[in-house]
């Protein structure tokens, strides 16, 4: 890991109008390094994601999924597949008392493609479909370099977890390090006990 968590208190003080970007791969699904997630049996939450989105997703107004999946785009898995995938995601999410809003994908292989992650087009397209999103009331939680600059340009507050040895984040673009999505939420719900 690059460095320890950063302490509770400097989480930033939010209420209930803030939003969650989460990345998919390696944050509520294990990674599968070198290759992506083609079927649904595939698909296993990282441990402890569940409940951390019960814990979360009352501390949230939204709570929304980007993620790059260029394997579409490259044709290794159908746009089809990724659908079922999401479906069976949100609704174990659903199962276990959390919930996520809406879940983004960029499926182009370019990385100029404005969807792209670090390119800020998911958030863009997340705060049309629900406008009350503020960016700078946003924290993104994700386990690369790319997730943490997509948060620097959306101006949200970044959470990493180090859970690929080459996720390699330059410094500057994370905020805060926790080891888990667990660990992360229970210090949010440490500082934001919900009545």
């Amino acid at each position: 890991m690059m460095h320890p968590s950063i302490p509770v208190n400097q989480l930033p003080a939010i209420n209930n109008s803030w939003t969650l970007f989460l990345d998919r791969d390696g944050i509520i699904n294990t990674d599968v390094i070198d290759d992506y997630i083609k079927s649904w049996d595939k698909f296993v939450f990282t441990e402890g994601c569940l409940e951390a989105l019960k814990i979360l997703s009352p501390l949230f107004v939204r709570i929304i999924v980007v993620s790059n999946q260029r394997g579409v785009g490259r044709g290794l898995m159908t746009q089809e597949t990724l659908d079922i995938i999401t479906n069976n995601m949100l609704q174990e999410v659903k199962n276990a008392g959390g919930r996520i809003d809406k879940a983004y994908y960029c499926t182009s292989t370019d990385n100029a493609d404005i969807n792209r992650k670090p390119n800020r087009g998911m958030a863009l397209q997340a705060q049309a479909d629900f406008p009350e999103i503020d960016f700078e009331k946003s924290i993104m939680v994700g386990n690369m370099s790319s997730d943490m600059r997509f948060g620097r340009n959306i101006g949200a507050y970044t959470v990493y977890i180090p859970t690929r040895a080459d996720g390699n984040p330059e410094p500057e673009t994370v905020d805060a390090v926790f080891k888990t999505l667990l660990a992360f939420a229970e210090a949010m719900i440490s500082m934001h006990p919900v009545q």
